[in-house]
């Protein structure tokens, strides 16, 4: 942690002009200064820094925040790693808390391991522009890519000679570093019979794999002998520094382009990424050889919101690959494809074409990723009505994955004219999906009734009412985080009540998720959204360990929620209906079923003022048909709202 003392100096200390003037020229305009804004793309200046209020705005884009924000978003750095940059800029101590004797042991075994793989990776440079086998194969290979001195240095690219030219093991051993590093790292194979060290990595070109800071931290080794009982590629194994699936290749090069562009083009190999930042593609990374995963999107999705999956015209390529595309639109992704003519890929089409006809050639076949994978299997499945069916399966999984509400109806809109299907019978289907993927958390549970999964609906809310299918992506942030508030804090304690007038028992989880879904409701919030998945996916290991788990959660937007969550005396709903300290778990069987009657009051009061306005511009129009659908619409809403309102009032502590 580091001391509010010392933030405070920090930010007393820096000036937003002073920082922001490292990175962009800033031009005097009255009282602020103004630049071209370095998040995206712009000719006319619209970027606005006032030195004043110490803050900056782009009236482009729409970034704005303080001087440590700028840091952190620029320079893609945590808050923490921010304050360490500005007190480093201002001569500024920044100590965090005192560590431990097993944390100092880490710390200084984890930077040993990137000090020897950053020798690794001089030596296997040196060895690249120095010696005779690394000019005459290794350098001439990268030439005939097409590769300029200029991008090799950048990308640090290497050669690694056999032992008997000098293997780099050996030449790290004679300058003093330890062999349990060269091992933990992957560099050296320990040989057990001799306890001798040999190199994983010899006779092949080399491809440095840095972290998002820039460190390298692995590498990636092509042989160029035509002995095909060789592996064409080897890989650094993974290592206290190296995790394959939480590493991109290229992201430390491409992240300031990818937050610039809000974009990211995601490719397979090293020479595409390569290839594309030479042609001046920059906002590109691949997967480094492994299957696409949760982390690796996550890390994208800290830079941009869209992904561009670029593929060569490997169709089968395609098809195995397809279904781990899934996962981008899972994490709220705009997924697009670009789908290369046949025998090229990203690597050989940007040789083979100018930067300009790359570029263009990007813009111009890029297209939406459900629609690419529709038209896709849609080939395979004329006359036979089984494969349409799977098609059809197929697409319906891919939207359901899909959080954003508003974005799956628009995605089951544009298919239903696709596949030529009843819009209303894909809806159905994603909202089957989507359910049996929630209700899956309970398949182990013993508390249902006949349908396997479905936990009972208990205790039943008395109005009897459903919130109508055309109240749909209505949005009240108060009423979802009270909704959260009980599911974090309470989730697996028990809810009194009785069900067919028997005494009976239900978990306040069960509860709050049967009741949104048989209104086929969801939270529109994402990050609350995505607490509340992941809560039913990890609620089998108890209340205490969940609030633990999300306390320590790697995405620091859960912890903040959860944080203010767990430090909130009372539930809004408990504020206004308490006269005394009450002990919330003693009041669980009124207070949630009221949190969820709020939530669905508030929701259907908005759907009901959002269609009084649109009757108002109907009317304008005169448009009668319309006018008397809206006109049943409310007519509808306005007698559940009374419904909510009588339960509402019955419901009280």
């Amino acid at each position: 942690m580091i001391s509010k003392t010392t933030i405070d100096k920090i930010l007393d200390a820096a000036q937003i002009v002073d920082v922001i003037s490292d990175f962009v020229t800033l031009k005097r305009r009255g009282a602020n200064f103004t630049a071209c804004c370095p998040f995206h793309n712009e000719k006319t200046p619209s970027f606005s820094v006032s030195p004043s209020r110490g803050i900056y705005k782009c009236f482009g884009c729409g970034k704005a925040g303080n001087v440590v924000n700028f840091v952190m978003e620029h320079e893609q750095l945590s808050y923490v790693d921010s304050l360490k940059y500005l007190g480093k800029k201002y001569g500024i101590e920044v100590a965090d808390r005192e560590e431990s004797a097993q944390d100092v042991e880490n710390r200084l075994r984890g930077e040993s391991l990137l000090i020897v793989s950053q020798y690794a990776q001089d030596f296997y440079t040196n060895a690249l522009w120095n010696s005779q086998k690394g000019q005459a194969i290794g350098l001439s290979y990268f030439k005939e890519r097409g590769f300029t001195d200029e991008t090799i240095k950048k990308f640090m690219l290497g050669w690694s000679p056999d032992s008997r030219d000098g293997g780099m093991c050996a030449a790290a051993l004679r300058a003093g570093y330890k062999k349990e590093f060269l091992v933990a790292t992957g560099l050296g194979i320990e040989r057990e019979s001799t306890a001798d060290i040999a190199d994983r990595f010899y006779e092949r070109v080399m491809f440095p794999i840095h972290s998002i800071s820039g460190r390298v931290i692995g590498f990636g080794g092509r042989t160029l002998r035509a002995d095909k009982s060789v592996a064409k590629y080897i890989n650094s194994p993974e290592s206290e520094i190296y995790y394959k699936s939480k590493s991109l290749y290229g992201i430390f090069f491409a992240k300031s382009a990818i937050s610039k562009y809000q974009k990211c083009y995601l490719v397979e190999g090293y020479t595409d990424v390569i290839s594309m930042h030479q042609a001046g593609v920059e906002n590109v990374v691949a997967s480094s050889g492994t299957s696409l995963t949760t982390d690796q999107i996550r890390m994208i999705k800290r830079f941009a919101p869209q992904v561009t999956v670029l593929y060569d015209g490997d169709a089968a390529g395609i098809k195995a690959s397809i279904r781990g595309i899934d996962m981008l639109l899972e994490e709220g992704l705009q997924v697009k494809v670009v789908l290369f003519p046949d025998g090229e890929d990203p690597d050989s089409y940007a040789r083979k074409h100018s930067p300009d006809q790359l570029k263009e050639f990007l813009t111009n076949a890029e297209q939406d990723f459900i629609a690419f994978k529709t038209q896709l299997l849609a080939a395979e499945t004329k006359r036979d009505p089984i494969k349409r069916a799977q098609l059809i399966s197929e697409v319906v999984a891919s939207i359901a994955v899909i959080p954003d509400a508003i974005s799956r109806t628009v995605y089951i809109e544009d298919c239903s004219q696709r596949l030529r299907i009843d819009e209303s019978i894909l809806a159905d289907e994603v909202k089957k999906m989507r359910k049996k993927r929630q209700y899956g958390a309970y398949s182990a549970d013993t508390s249902f009734d006949t349908e396997p999964g479905v936990p009972r609906y208990f205790p039943p809310l008395e109005t009897g009412e459903r919130v109508p299918e055309f109240v749909t992506n209505t949005y009240c942030e108060t009423a979802e985080k009270e909704l959260l508030y009980y599911l974090i804090k309470f989730g697996e304690h028990a809810l009194y009540g009785k069900d067919e007038g028997e005494d009976t028992t239900i978990k306040v989880s069960q509860f709050i998720l049967t009741e949104l879904q048989n209104d086929d409701l969801e939270l529109q919030n994402l990050v609350y959204k995505s607490i509340f998945d992941e809560y039913f996916q990890i609620r089998e290991i108890g209340q205490a360990a969940i609030q633990k788990h999300f306390l320590n959660h790697r995405n620091q937007e859960y912890v903040n929620v959860v944080l203010s969550l767990l430090h909130q005396e009372h539930s809004l709903t408990i504020k206004q209906f308490i006269k005394a300290v009450i002990p919330e778990e003693n009041v669980l069987s009124t207070v949630v079923p009221k949190s969820i009657l709020v939530y669905k009051a508030k929701i259907t009061a908005i759907a009901y003022k959002n269609l009084c306005e649109k009757l108002t511009k109907v009317q304008g129009v005169n448009d009668k048909e319309q006018q008397d659908n809206i006109l049943k619409q409310l007519q509808i809403l306005m007698h559940i709202r009374n419904s909510f309102a009588k339960e509402l009032h019955r419901l009280t502590i």
